[in-house]
């Protein structure tokens, strides 16, 4: 995968947010890497450029430097910690992308993800937070939390040696201690914390981290949950992401058996999978929910190939064309939807069987002056819309209820001849018959005039 390209979105208050957008995954994730984040710079890193590509192996990732970091604007100004909220929103805007997975890495990162997740489920399909914790500073009742002294000494560091070899040794060694780094690692993550930030930019997103507290905002997230922490992590005590999983309801947490707070050394595999299966199965419940109850119409003109040849090309090709436009007529007429068409016939879907049966008898009857002649199948049942296609069992048995009709012939299900009851339609008993690779044995209908 090549390096993506940075491009910058704008907020509603006028800040600039580098983003990058890559991987071919059906579904969305926004990552949140918090305050420590370069996307121009995170390539350089060979083990977060890994993990990052296998993200892209099965979601479309959209990843970006929040105000005040990296490629982003640096000037904060006085903008409170939920204008965080604005730049996932301009980021994803500008990514077209109407809903996402909300993957919120570290305290701050987790933290306006949660933030996000509660205030725009609409556009949150999922929440994973890794690492993280929902209020800076230590609190009764919140253990979990850094005391006033724990983040004095951590500013301390920060200003007397942010981006320094020295430094970075140090900070690589706190975050994963069982983990060795040699110079070259050293020096590449020096350069990315100085890319990240100064020391100055640095101390005043960590004060700001220090003071939010989103504990009170957990129990009204109301969206898909994944709560991940690695249980000897150094940084964040393991605590923390029991006490955001006891809050959100319907979270689920998985402690991970590593002691490292980076994600993407030795937790990296298991993080991976963790997150690859969360987001396959918000994928496939969102699927099964935007299914819906639709009739779908096959059409097919009998005996097309015989006919072809003895019309010839430039005949059959205008035959075709006048009727293609009888068929979609007639579509509009009854307010169907055209999904596509196949060989000489269509698929279409209606919202209503009625219309669905007149809309065949229709076209059988306007095609009928052209020299040919079409059989229909019709079958109501819950399909998925996927783009522009329809897919379902219910529309192979609506396909494979098309082939049996006979030349002119509208055959229905025993469904659709329920459902249609009391709207002046007649049906006649076409059978019993087995369908094509679908289980059972189905009673149809024939439609008749």
């Amino acid at each position: 995968m090549d390096i993506p390209e940075t491009r910058y979105a704008k907020t509603v208050d006028g800040v600039h947010i580098a983003y990058q957008v890559f991987g071919q995954g059906p579904a969305d994730m926004v990552i949140s890497f918090g305050e420590v984040s370069n996307v121009d710079e995170m390539w350089n890193l060979p083990e977060l450029a890994s993990f990052l590509r296998r993200l892209g192996s099965f979601s479309r990732v959209i990843t970006f430097d929040p105000r005040g970091n990296g490629c982003s604007d640096r000037d904060l100004g006085n903008a409170p910690f939920e204008a965080g909220m604005d730049d996932i929103r301009a980021v994803m805007d500008a990514a077209a992308s109407e809903r996402a997975v909300q993957f919120g890495q570290q305290q701050d990162g987790g933290m306006i993800c949660a933030l996000f997740a509660a205030s725009f489920p609409e556009r949150t399909s999922g929440l994973i937070l890794l690492n993280s914790s929902a209020r800076g500073l230590w609190a009764p009742g919140y253990p979990g939390g850094w005391t006033e002294e724990e983040w004095g000494e951590y500013q301390a560091r920060i200003d007397e040696g942010w981006g320094t070899l020295a430094h970075t040794e140090e900070h690589l060694r706190w975050m994963a201690p069982n983990h060795t780094v040699d110079a070259v690692t050293i020096a590449r993550f020096a350069r990315y914390f100085r890319a990240a930030g100064s020391p100055g930019s640095m101390m005043a997103l960590d004060l700001v981290g220090r003071d939010v507290d989103v504990r009170a905002i957990l129990p009204t997230i109301q969206v898909p949950t994944l709560v991940l922490h690695t249980i000897g992590n150094p940084v964040e005590p393991v605590e923390n992401a029991r006490y955001n999983a006891e809050r959100i309801p319907g979270a689920s947490l998985v402690e991970l058996p590593f002691d490292e707070h980076v994600p993407f050394w030795a937790a990296a595999d298991a993080i991976i999978e963790n997150v690859e299966r969360f987001a396959r199965r918000i994928r496939d419940d969102e699927a099964e929910f935007e299914r819906v109850l639709a009739t779908v119409l096959f059409t097919d003109i009998v005996d097309s190939t015989a006919q072809s040849a003895a019309m010839g090309d430039r005949a059959w090709t205008e035959m075709r064309a006048q009727h293609d436009q009888i068929v979609r007529a007639n579509l509009a007429r009854f307010r169907g939807r055209e999904i596509k068409t196949m060989g000489d016939g269509f698929l279409a879907t209606f919202d209503g069987p009625a219309r669905g049966v007149r809309c065949a008898e229709a076209i059988a009857a306007g095609v009928k002056p052209l020299g040919i002649e079409i059989r229909a199948g019709l079958h109501t049942c819950e399909v998925a819309f996927e783009g522009d296609e329809v897919a379902g069992l219910g529309v192979a048995i609506g396909a494979r209820v098309g082939a049996k009709a006979g030349a002119s012939e509208v055959l229905v299900s025993q469904t659709v001849k329920d459902l249609v009851a009391g709207s002046g339609l007649t049906f006649e008993d076409a059978g019993v018959h087995e369908l094509k690779g679908v289980p059972d044995r189905w009673r149809l209908y024939r439609v008749v005039s």
